[in-house]
């Protein structure tokens, strides 16, 4: 299988552990920023971009700093429908949103977990779309299970490449 099929098979695998759960358990267990997550783990499989702790770390800092942010500024609002041009509302979500974006920024940069795609995590949480301490858990879980699913999926695919060039000796 050529390298293009293998990412693209690779990271569908991936989406298709957490949209499982979402689906099983009705729980919001895939968000759009788990696509560009599972891309990231199945383009650079075994990379510095791909630990870990770069990618749970750097969603779990995208989490609370969207917490933080949008409880701080924008409680209560939500970004499901435009707001009225200079709305409060629409600055509330506005402040939010660049406030959580510099934290989330500053806090991987700060501890080493670089991974552009807490960004749209941050800006997910911060915009009111999944802004309860018990949805950012379970997005935290969901990238927990996207990073298991990754590893898992490496060592099966390892296995079974040794097992082929054992049989072709």
């Amino acid at each position: 299988m050529d390298d293009r099929t293998g990412t693209t098979l690779h990271t569908g695998l991936l989406i298709l552990t957490t949209a499982g759960v979402a689906w099983l358990s009705g729980l919001p267990m895939v968000f759009p920023s788990l696509g560009p997550s599972a891309f990231v783990l199945a383009l650079f499989q075994d990379g510095d971009a791909t630990a870990p702790r770069r990618v749970i770390g750097g969603h779990a800092i995208g989490v609370v700093a969207g917490l933080v942010a949008y409880h701080t500024f924008a409680g209560g609002v939500s970004m499901t429908s435009a707001t009225a041009p200079g709305s409060f509302a629409g600055l509330q979500l506005a402040a939010s949103a660049v406030v959580a974006t510099l934290l989330t920024v500053g806090g991987m940069l700060a501890t080493d977990t670089r991974h552009p795609p807490a960004c749209a995590t941050t800006l997910i949480v911060s915009l009111g779309l999944l802004s309860t301490l018990w949805e950012g858990t379970l997005m935290v879980l969901a990238v927990v299970l996207l990073v298991a699913a990754h590893r898992i999926l490496l060592a099966t695919e390892r296995a079974g490449a040794r097992y082929g060039e054992e049989l072709r000796h």
